[in-house]
């Protein structure tokens, strides 16, 4: 992805109000809820993906998902395949959660009262995940810190241009 790259750009050009980039705890966070919401959001969002596209993008994003997967996309979502997932990676939510919220006593974001990339990271996947589909959004909000990042986010998120 190239949002550190993009972030790194808007810092340099727009440096106020400065938005920490980098952090011990917001690198813990962003890694560590990669690799566990990756696999969910993998199984969970990506076919429910094509809901939201176009005809013509609905056939390219089929053909392609499905070629790399060797099956279709909705396979995915039979039976009890998907809350095994989330079965699975519910202990690691929860404790990047608990990371999140290491200085809620600050304020609503990770570093406490102001915002960080982390931040952004997690509302923009968040919200990402939200357009797909309002179950799955549930479903990770349900973890504490996460929505409370969401929301202390929304207001940077209303110019949607």
């Amino acid at each position: 992805m190239d949002s550190l790259p993009i972030a790194l750009f808007l810092e340099s050009t727009y440096p106020d109000p400065p938005v920490p980039l980098t952090s011990e705890l917001g690198r813990e966070i962003e890694t560590k809820a990669r690799g566990v919401l990756g696999k969910a959001i993998y199984s969970s969002v990506m076919p429910r993906e094509i809901r939201i596209l176009s005809p013509r993008s609905q056939e390219y994003f089929r053909r392609t998902r499905e070629a790399s997967l060797g099956h279709r996309l909705e396979d995915l979502l039979d039976g009890d395949k998907e809350d095994q997932v989330w079965d699975g990676v519910g202990e690691v939510l929860g404790a990047v959660g608990d990371l999140i919220r290491t200085h809620n006593a600050d304020g609503p974001f990770v570093l406490g009262a102001r915002p960080s990339y982390t931040d952004f990271f997690i509302a923009g996947s968040l919200q990402s995940t939200r357009v797909v589909d309002e179950g799955v959004f549930q479903r990770i909000t349900k973890y504490p810190g996460y929505r409370e990042v969401y929301e202390a986010c929304l207001p940077y998120m209303e110019k949607k241009n």
